[in-house]
């Protein structure tokens, strides 16, 4: 039989999402804004991660990997105008619906939503089981008493019982942090890596060891891919994104190791705001993101 044209398309990975029940993989939308201690439209994100799919290609020329891998899409979480407070058990719910899947992709939305999505991984045992690792310039330990924000969901994990030593934080930035920030780090037992250590020694491979870490210590893994941990003139479609951060491509490898891993049952991307877009730049990077998620998923 012979191969259909491509003259006018090609296979894309928008192909491989839709109403797929028994699909391994679940793509949830939580487009939150509110609370964002800088103002944007992260409640965009799901909208243009979906957009870009049909222009990404299901084939990597550099490993010769077709996907295949139907992925569930469970729509959107109802956030208009919700704060991080109320948007917990919603965001929650919603990814533990989807449990009995290799790998849940949230897609935010602000860093709010990391809290109720680490929550949903542990429900069946509790936070003892769950391990948490964050791509991230920041800390996201700002104090609590004023209330949840985007830039507080990992204290609010401590201040919910987490044990600090099942949390690894990965690609934090210099100028972007407190001493506060870090010395709580610290007291807690949080694994720091700073973006300076992961330009020397490769994201990925400080990745694999943070993976292999919390491996040994949790059940299920959730991972926030808070995408300002890229460097700002690679990535200019985050708030919080600064000079110094890691490169795009070394991003994308972290991802197909972090997709790739078998206890990694949760991941989430955030602080992705489209009105800060230079031409599609964003997008396109947020679609990479997505198959290289999908082909650590393919190689498990």
């Amino acid at each position: 039989m012979s191969q259909p044209s491509e003259a006018l398309g090609w296979r894309s990975v928008g192909d491989l999402v839709g109403n797929h029940p028994d699909a391994p993989v679940a793509l949830i939308g939580a487009p939150l804004n509110e609370r964002s201690l800088t103002p944007g439209r992260c409640d965009l994100g799901p909208k243009a991660l979906r957009a870009v799919l049909p222009r990404l290609s299901t084939y990597d020329v550099e490993t010769g990997l077709e996907l295949d891998i139907k992925v569930h899409d469970a729509g959107d979480v109802a956030l208009k105008a919700v704060s991080p407070f109320d948007a917990f058990e919603p965001v929650r719910d919603a990814v533990a619906a989807q449990a009995h899947r290799a790998l849940t992709i949230l897609v935010g939305g602000n860093n709010a939503i990391t809290r109720p999505g680490v929550h949903a991984l542990g429900l069946a045992k509790g936070l003892s089981s769950v391990g948490v690792l964050t791509l991230d310039a920041h800390f996201d330990l700002r104090d609590t008493d004023q209330g949840l924000t985007n830039g507080n969901p990992i204290q609010a994990l401590l201040d919910d019982g987490m044990d600090g030593h099942r949390i690894s934080q990965v690609g934090l930035a210099p100028f972007a942090n407190t001493r506060r920030a870090h010395q709580k780090a610290e007291a807690a037992g949080i694994s720091v890596r700073t973006a300076r250590e992961c330009r020397q020694r490769g994201l990925a491979a400080v990745v694999v060891e943070e993976l292999e870490r919390l491996s040994s210590l949790c059940e299920v893994i959730y991972v926030d891919f808070d995408i300002d941990v890229i460097d700002r003139s690679q990535w200019p479609a985050s708030p919080g994104a600064r000079p110094g951060g890691v490169s795009v491509h070394d991003f994308f490898d972290a991802a197909r190791a972090i997709g790739a891993h078998p206890k990694v049952r949760a991941v989430d991307l955030t602080e992705y705001d489209p009105s800060l877009e230079v031409g599609d730049l964003g997008s396109l990077t947020a679609g990479r993101w997505f198959c290289e998620i999908l082909s650590g998923v393919a190689a498990r």
